[in-house]
C-alpha cells in the first residue's frame, strides 16, 4: 500500500509540472511570415508610443479536471512600438512575441494571482507558449490597427495574431493633456478565434482555458 501511495504522489507531481515544463517532440520548421496588412502612413503630426510607459498584460487561466494542480499565468509586453495620429483618429502599433515576459511578480500581484511560480516553471511555460502555442518563429508579431469614432464610442480595432486578423469594438478611456495621449482599457479574447489551440496535457485533464483576459495602457507623446 505504501508503494502504491508513493506512486500516486509521483504521478500527480508529474502531471502538475506538465503544463509548466517543456514537452518532448519536434518543433515545426519556421516558414516565412505572411505579408502584413498595409495601412496608410501616419500623419506628420503623429505621436509615438512610449514603450517605457506602455503595457499590455494578459491573464491566462488554467482549466481541466486537474486545474488545481497547475497555475494561472500573467503574460506581458513592455516593448510596444507604433504611432497614434489624433487628427486621423487612428493608431497602429505592434509587439514581438519573443519579447513577452511571463509571470512578473508585480503584475501577478496586480492581477490577483496566487503565489509566484518557480523560475524553472516560468521558463517552461514561456517555451511552451512560444513554440507549441503561438508558433512565434512563423508568426513573430502581433499587429493592431485602431480607429476612433464618435466621442464615447468603443474603438474599432483590428488585431492580427497568428496570421489571423479579427475585428472588434473595445471600450477605452482616452486622456489627452500637454501633448500626451493615454489610452487604457480591457478586453477578453479567445485563442481559438485566431486559429490557436490552447495548451493541454493528459487529454485535456490539465489545460489552458481558451479565453484570455487582456488589459492595456498605451502612452503616446
Amino acid at each position: 500500500m505504501t508503494k502504491l501511495l508513493n506512486y500516486l504522489k509521483i504521478s500527480l507531481l508529474c502531471v502538475s509540472m506538465a503544463a509548466c515544463t517543456q514537452l518532448p517532440g519536434n518543433v515545426p520548421p519556421a516558414v516565412p511570415a505572411p505579408a502584413p496588412i498595409i495601412y496608410p502612413p501616419p500623419a506628420a503630426s503623429a505621436l509615438t508610443i512610449d514603450s517605457a510607459q506602455s503595457l499590455i498584460a494578459v491573464t491566462v487561466r488554467r482549466g481541466g479536471l486537474l486545474a488545481r494542480l497547475g497555475h494561472d499565468h500573467l503574460v506581458a509586453s513592455r516593448h510596444i512600438t507604433g504611432t497614434v495620429s489624433p487628427k486621423q483618429n487612428r493608431a497602429d502599433f505592434q509587439f514581438r512575441l519573443d519579447q513577452l515576459t511571463v509571470d512578473e511578480a508585480e503584475l501577478r500581484i496586480a492581477a490577483g494571482l496566487e503565489k509566484q511560480p518557480s523560475a524553472d516553471a516560468i521558463d517552461g511555460t514561456r517555451n511552451n507558449m512560444l513554440t507549441r502555442v503561438l508558433d512565434a518563429e512563423r508568426y513573430p508579431l502581433v499587429a493592431v490597427h485602431a480607429e476612433r469614432g464618435a466621442a464615447g464610442q468603443p474603438l474599432q480595432v483590428a488585431i492580427t495574431l497568428h496570421g489571423v486578423t479579427r475585428n472588434m469594438a473595445i471600450p477605452t478611456e482616452i486622456r489627452e493633456a500637454n501633448g500626451i495621449m493615454t489610452v487604457t482599457g480591457s478586453v477578453n479574447l479567445k485563442q481559438s478565434d485566431f486559429g490557436i489551440t490552447p495548451f493541454s496535457v493528459m487529454a485535456g485533464a490539465l489545460a489552458v482555458q481558451d479565453p484570455l483576459e487582456l488589459r492595456f495602457t498605451l502612452v503616446a507623446k
